[in-house]
Parts: C-alpha cells; sequence; structure tokens
C-alpha cells in the first residue's frame, strides 16, 4: 500500500521535501532596500498615514447579519471620517485612504471629500474579503472591479493597494504587478519601504511596510462574539505610536501608521493621531506624505523601473 503524498500537506510541513518550503519562502520576498539616502527636501524623516474606510464592510464579509456590526462601521463614516479630516486640515497633512469597493459605493462622499481635500485614494479589497480563501480568477476579478469603482468614484485610477486585514495569497503580487500598481502596502519584512520579489525575480513594485504595532485595531477592536476585546486605554496606544516614530527619527528613517475611522475617530480616541501628528511636526525636519508620493520618490531615487512604468 503506498504512502500518503505529503508533499503539500499543510499539516504536517515537517514531512516536506526541502523544494516545497524552499518554494514557499521564495514566492514573496523583501528584496532591496528602497530607503533613499535623503527624503524630500532633505528631510531627516517621513511620516506616511493612512486610514482603512472599511466601515460597513468588516461585517457585510461576514454575511451582514449583524446590523449592530453594521452601525459600528458606519459609525467610521458619519462620525469617525469628519474628525480626522478636519484635523489633517488643521495641521494640512496628506494621507492615504483605502478603501474597500463597496464601502466607497455606500459612502461616494466620503470618495470625493477625500479626494478634493489633497488625499490619496487606495484600493483595499472588494468587501473586505481575505485573498487567501479565493481562487486566482476570482481574486484578479475583485480587484479590477474595485480600481474600476475607485475610479469612478474619485476620477483617478488607484496606484497602490493595500490587502484586506493584510491577507496575501500567492496570486496577489502576480495580480499587483498586471494591474501596474506602483505600490503594495500589506506586508511585514522591514520598516522601510523595499522592493518586492516573486519566485526570486525583482517585481518593479514598492512596498511600504505595515505592522500591527503601528495599526490602532490590534489594541481597541472590539467584537463581543469574538476574542477582540480592547486591552489597553488610549494613552498606551499613544505611548506605542510614538516610541515607533522616535525611533524613526532616530534612525532618519519612515513612520507609516495605520488607522481606521471606526477606532481612532472615537471621542475619546482621535488625540491619538493629533498627539502624533504634533510630536512629528515638533521635529521641524519631517516629509509628511501620502504612499504613493512616498513610494514614487523612493523609486525615482533608486532608479527602479517600477511595475507601474512596465505597465
Amino acid at each position: 500500500m503506498n504512502a500518503p503524498n505529503k508533499q503539500n500537506d499543510a499539516s504536517e510541513p515537517w514531512l516536506w521535501p526541502d523544494r516545497v518550503w524552499q518554494q514557499k519562502v521564495q514566492k514573496v520576498r523583501a528584496g532591496r532596500s528602497l530607503k533613499p539616502a535623503k527624503w524630500k527636501d532633505g528631510a531627516r524623516m517621513a511620516v506616511a498615514l493612512s486610514f482603512d474606510s472599511d466601515h460597513e464592510t468588516m461585517e457585510l464579509r461576514n454575511g451582514g447579519l449583524s446590523f449592530g456590526r453594521m452601525s459600528q462601521g458606519q459609525y467610521g463614516a458619519r462620525s469617525g471620517m469628519p474628525r480626522i479630516l478636519r484635523l489633517l486640515e488643521k495641521y494640512s497633512i496628506p494621507a492615504s485612504f483605502f478603501m474597500p469597493a463597496v464601502s466607497a459605493m455606500i459612502n461616494a462622499e466620503e470618495v470625493r471629500t477625500v479626494v478634493s481635500a489633497g488625499h490619496e485614494l487606495g484600493m483595499h479589497s472588494w468587501i473586505h474579503e481575505f485573498n487567501s480563501r479565493l481562487d486566482e480568477a476570482t481574486e484578479r476579478n475583485l480587484a479590477l472591479r474595485a480600481a474600476d469603482v475607485l475610479e469612478r468614484l474619485s476620477g483617478a485610477r488607484p496606484v497602490g493597494m493595500r490587502t484586506a486585514s493584510w491577507d496575501f495569497s500567492p496570486y496577489t503580487l502576480k495580480i499587483a504587478r498586471q494591474m501596474g500598481l506602483l505600490y503594495d502596502s500589506s506586508l511585514m519584512a522591514d520598516d522601510e519601504p523595499y522592493e518586492l520579489i516573486e519566485d526570486g525575480e525583482p517585481t518593479g513594485v514598492v512596498e511600504i511596510p505595515v505592522e500591527w504595532i503601528r495599526d490602532d485595531a490590534p489594541y481597541v477592536a472590539m467584537d463581543r462574539m469574538t476574542g477582540a476585546r480592547p486591552y489597553g486605554g488610549p494613552s498606551m496606544v499613544f505611548d506605542i505610536f510614538s516610541r515607533e516614530l522616535e525611533a524613526a527619527w532616530d534612525e532618519g528613517g519612515l513612520f507609516q501608521l495605520t488607522m481606521h475611522p471606526h477606532h481612532v475617530g472615537h471621542r475619546s480616541r482621535i488625540f491619538i493621531l493629533e498627539e502624533i501628528i504634533r510630536l512629528a511636526k515638533s521635529k521641524g525636519d519631517v516629509w509628511f506624505c501620502t504612499h504613493a508620493e512616498l513610494a514614487r520618490y523612493c523609486a525615482d531615487e533608486a532608479g527602479l523601473k517600477t511595475a507601474e512604468k512596465a505597465a
């Protein structure tokens, strides 16, 4: 009787031939660093603020069964976004907003407000689906449809994406390249921008790395049906973010931050964003930029032939 084939059995990876784990490791890797010798206009540090405007799609992707959860998402659009946009205007700070296409269609006026204020609109899935649960054709179809929706509502085609829940499938990078995207912002291999490698080959796609440490959701998310519970107050979150910023300043690097309107947009939490802006501004020698501006500057400084240019 033949032994079962364990070569691609994810339940027993210790039985894999070396080539199996090697292929998995090499599928998507961090390539050369794209940290420039100097930031724009000689700034010591770059600051890239981003907001994932998930809104109702956080529950819709689960089937839309909880109207309480959808109201929590609506809060982000209804109350959180106005507070965020007022703060950004107050300090003349540009930011990047990543929106699922369904969220953009529900909140079309928000799209217009974000773009008219000079902020960037980036891709963030169709309905906040998990890419790793999709086949390649479905993932590509949803990505193209999402880009079409954002272009129709905003007047400009997005040049970058952030996958929902930072869930990156074996097909995600291939699809991003086919779409001619300038950058991705879903992976975590460095603090500084880098070029993505696929199957050992440079791709021309800039990665602007994220991290759960620099995301408000792990600290404050609440879902009574799961284990998601706030475990620290706003001052704790600000302390962590500010330490990340101070270290980025010391290293002359990038401080990238991810926030959600239905989290940081609350009355007791919005001060986190304002104090981070104030701290960064107090340094004096800082470049505040959108993710698209950051990716394009790093690519140009490195002489990178981007996927955007190759498309």
